[in-house]
């Protein structure tokens, strides 16, 4: 049985009260019933984490005007962008190939694969073991996806076991040299894929002052629906990001260690705002005000000047540590706006990522 036992009402004051006939029994804010509710998993966290991960949380909840999650975008994911020109020899060739490179503890490669499926791609998976054996080529493919989980259990540094079994193996070394020295190549790095290409840079052409990604500022792992400003430059635009720039939009965080870390030595020339003058930030988080932050927890891992993505000059390699390939079907999103997402089709806005990089395969 169902009974209706209370209403919302059109009012500015975010309270609770109860009622009995015209009777008012109790009366209290919102945001103290909140603090009171989860006083005791704060105390837990206070304990457990960064304290002050744990106030900055609560803090948060007073915030009556807070808008919460917002879909900004420049562009609609219905979109075709896709190239357009068909023939009866391009109807019946090969769908481009992309590696979905994956390595022992890597979990992220079925997301990964219906990504690069859906916008045109033919997804091949490729362990490690295949490389590192000889027993498949990075030269019959166009494109490189790293995924997400835990290489080796983050034992070594999250992506440091993965990066090292390619910087030590002469072979795989120079697979991947040659891989990324390609100007006909793209390639992407997500969640532990980006904390794997950022040990790779070495290798990398123009990520030479790329941060690495270490312990997240709460010390403890983050799975969070997060805002995101998307960024990118005009003048050489990123592989994935066509028509995205200046676009605000949730995405999934989902790590232990994604804190952007640069090398302060006298000899490095790697830092936070150097990065953004030279157009190499293509992802930041906001906050629900759609402002850039390193507050916690708009912020998940404390990274400086939100920074959350970067790429390399030429715009062929990204790597960024959220998640866009787990929320590529409108329906899988943890909140939409019903009458803007009416327009959206089957598929949310990351799904244009991977549509962008299929129209720059052409």
């Amino acid at each position: 049985m169902i009974k209706k036992i209370g209403r919302v009402p059109a009012a500015t004051k975010q309270e609770i009260s109860f009622h009995y006939k015209t009777d008012v029994i109790y009366r209290e804010s919102r945001h103290v019933l909140q603090k009171t509710w989860q006083s005791t998993s704060v105390a837990m966290q206070r304990l457990r984490d960064n304290p002050e991960c744990a106030d900055a949380e609560t803090v948060n909840i007073a915030d009556n005007k807070d808008p919460g999650l917002s879909y900004k975008l420049t562009f609609n994911p219905k979109d075709n962008i896709l190239p357009l020109t068909t023939t009866i020899s391009s109807a019946i060739s090969a769908k481009p190939r992309v590696a979905i490179l994956r390595e022992q503890g890597v979990n992220g490669q079925a997301e990964m694969a219906f990504a690069f499926n859906v916008a045109g791609f033919s997804p091949i998976d490729v362990h490690m073991s295949d490389i590192l054996s000889g027993r498949v080529s990075l030269q019959s493919f166009v494109g490189l996806a790293a995924c997400g989980g835990f290489s080796y259990g983050d034992v070594l540094g999250a992506g440091q076991g993965w990066a090292k079994s390619i910087l030590l193996h002469s072979g795989a070394r120079k697979e991947f040299k040659d891989f990324f020295e390609r100007k006909d190549t793209f390639a992407l790095g997500v969640c532990n894929g980006c904390q794997f290409l950022s040990r790779l840079t070495d290798i990398i052409p123009g990520a030479e002052t790329w941060p690495t990604f270490e312990t997240n500022v709460s010390e403890q792992y983050e799975a969070r629906v997060c805002m995101v400003e998307v960024m990118d430059q005009p003048k050489q635009p990123s592989v994935f990001l066509h028509g995205m720039a200046g676009s605000y939009l949730p995405i999934i965080t989902a790590h232990g260690e994604g804190q952007a870390t640069f090398d302060t030595s006298a000899s490095s020339s790697s830092s936070p705002q150097a990065l953004m003058n030279e157009g190499l930030v293509s992802m930041r988080y906001v906050d629900n005000y759609l402002k850039p932050t390193e507050k916690y927890p708009y912020n998940p891992n404390g990274s400086p000047q939100g920074i959350t993505g970067v790429r390399t000059p030429d715009g062929r390699v990204l790597a960024m540590m959220p998640h866009p390939e787990r929320t590529i079907l409108k329906e899988v999103g943890s909140w939409m706006p019903k009458d803007q997402s009416a327009t959206w089709g089957e598929f949310g806005p990351w799904v244009r990522m991977f549509k962008s990089a299929r129209k720059w395969v052409g």
